[in-house]
């Protein structure tokens, strides 16, 4: 993996001079109070926990599966992204806003950002111009503590395992492996790798060891496959810490301290409730990154937003190959939701990127770096297609985008029998994307209900498993296991944990596992490197080719545009 993880993206619909910042344009909101928003979608007051004016934790009893069952949920996903990223969260914030607009009942379902990329490339992560959650200045940052009681559960199951090795050393206890790690949200590449229980012998026991990013935590993974409380439990409970010399799993449940991390998340589990910049109700909850873990917010909260409006709409991480065959594969396999239809979100300058466009190209030179580009659309399409989806492809409109080429956008998606729809969010939010909405609400009602086809089944072993994501999602002709995985899948199997779904962490920008080739790659193997055992939120990681599961800061991070000025917080982006 490299170390930029995200960009952030800038959409600009009008000369920039005229644009407020994103953070001067979410100043300037005049926010409704919490409840009032919450009880717009019928929330009553009991059943929310306020954090101040504008956010609140809302209560599990909300869920209603009779609506969830019911009603239509729509999952935006997009090409595979450029590093300055494509737009899908500013996009589902702009849908949402426009169905409401049109008369239609909609909520938002979004992961929370990360303090990683915050301080690091990113910036925030609460939409953009004037398609954003607010207050974004809490969202982008501490928010309700989610990430940190995570962070805390986490490190604590590691502090409790070094002390249950620690303290029963005398009576000959060992683990021959040691596979739990700590983790922190925050980008640190010092702290990949390092050794802990140096000192005295009273300070441990030395031990390699190394951290995470949260996002990558399985508590993380967990929470967002939850369903309740109890499945909360039993999912900590079940996560494998490491491996006993008689080859068997060391699990939570063996330390006995599941119910005390279970207390830890008792608030992390609820939903979080925020609004849009035009008072749409959005729940933020959970943030899993796509390249390493499963890329989408808590099943909780997308139950939450389909049982409190007609169209609930959610993403998912990174290109459709990532976040949206994790979703279908992973999350809709476990709960039984589905999308209702998908929005590939795309853009001129993404379509050029993949088409092979070089610096000081002509326009003729540009436009048909763009057409070919298209390849990597229509592998996006294909692949949604494959699980049963209607797809719409809404273009994410940028200034300089010439009418011509987006002409020849819209033809090239007729001839593919998806629907297309140009979008403005970024500067005029939800009026910006009423075309769009349009046509989502009329390809659901057209193609009615229908069924995901996985690209797997349960039955598969591990390897087939990931064999068919590669070769029919990627287009990889074969997979390549090294030493290492090839030992971890004879685990896996041994232990009867073949049967779980499986989560490839496999870089954003290409098909491959080489960020370099974009388009779509043609004659490549997907080298898995490692397989992670996550017993708690029941997936077996594949790690292809260089990713790594704690991304470094960059020459120059994003903390060094971020300061405190006249009382009002200044460089969120």
């Amino acid at each position: 993996m490299i170390d930029i993880i995200f960009i952030p993206i800038f959409v600009p619909t009008k000369n920039k001079k005229s644009m407020k910042s994103d953070i001067e344009i979410a100043r300037s909101c005049k926010m409704k109070r919490i409840e009032e928003i919450a009880s717009s979608v019928g929330i009553n007051s009991e059943s929310i926990e306020q954090y101040g004016k504008y956010i609140a934790k809302v209560s599990l009893d909300v869920i209603d599966e009779a609506k969830v069952a019911k009603n239509h949920l729509v999952l935006v996903s997009s090409i595979s992204p450029t590093k300055a990223g494509i737009g899908k969260t500013t996009v589902s914030i702009g849908l949402s806003m426009a169905l409401n607009r049109l008369g239609k009942k909609s909520v938002l379902a979004l992961r929370e950002p990360s303090l990683g990329p915050c301080f690091g490339m990113k910036g925030g992560a609460a939409g953009g111009g004037y398609s954003q959650v607010v207050p974004m200045e809490k969202i982008n940052l501490h928010f309700t503590g989610d990430f940190h009681a995570i962070t805390s559960a986490n490190n604590t199951i590691a502090a409790l395992l070094d002390n249950y090795i620690y303290q029963r050393r005398s009576e000959g206890f060992r683990l021959k492996q040691i596979l739990w790690r700590r983790v922190m949200d925050v980008n640190d590449r010092s702290l990949r790798n390092i050794v802990s229980g140096l000192g005295a012998s009273t300070d441990g026991i030395p031990e390699q060891a190394g951290f995470d990013i949260t996002p990558a935590s399985e508590i993380m993974a967990a929470l967002c496959l939850a369903t309740s409380l109890d499945d909360l439990r039993r999912r900590i409970d079940n996560m494998v810490l490491g491996i006993t010399f008689d080859d068997k799993p060391f699990t939570v449940r063996d330390m006995g301290v599941g119910g005390a991390i279970t207390v830890l998340m008792l608030d992390a589990i609820k939903p979080n409730l925020v609004q849009t910049l035009e008072g749409t109700p959005a729940f933020i909850h959970g943030g899993p990154f796509a390249n390493i873990a499963h890329g989408c917010n808590s099943v909780l909260a997308t139950k939450m937003a389909m049982s409190v409006s007609d169209y609930a709409i959610t993403e998912a991480g990174f290109g459709a190959d990532l976040g949206a065959e994790k979703f279908m594969d992973i999350k809709c396999r476990k709960t039984g939701i589905h999308p209702s239809a998908t929005v590939l979100v795309a853009t001129l300058r993404g379509l050029r990127l993949h088409g092979g466009i070089k610096d000081g190209a002509t326009a003729e030179e540009t436009t048909q770096a763009m057409v070919k580009g298209f390849d990597n659309l229509d592998k996006h399409i294909e692949n949604m297609q494959h699980f049963g989806q209607p797809v719409v492809v809404t273009l994410n409109r940028y200034g300089d985008d010439t009418e011509s080429d987006i002409t020849l956008l819209a033809e090239h998606c007729k001839q593919k029998g998806v629907g297309f729809a140009t979008n403005e969010v970024f500067a005029k939010g939800g009026e910006g994307a009423e075309e769009l909405a349009r046509l989502v609400v009329e390809t659901i009602e057209r193609e009615g209900a229908k069924d995901i086809k996985f690209v797997y089944n349960d039955d598969d072993t591990v390897l087939e498993k990931v064999e068919k994501v590669c070769k029919n999602i990627y287009g990889a002709k074969g997979v390549v296991l090294s030493k290492s995985a090839k030992k971890k899948l004879e685990r896996i199997t041994a232990w009867g944990l073949d049967k779980y779904p499986v989560c490839i962490a496999k870089t954003q920008f290409s098909f491959s596992e080489d960020p370099t080739r974009y388009g779509v790659a043609k004659d490549f193997e997907i080298n898995i490197r490692d397989f992670v055992i996550n017993g708690g939120s029941e997936m077996i990681v594949g790690v292809a080719g260089d990713m790594m599961r704690m991304p470094g800061l960059p020459k120059v991070p994003q903390a060094q545009h971020i300061d405190y000025v006249n009382g009002e917080i200044e460089g969120l982006a």
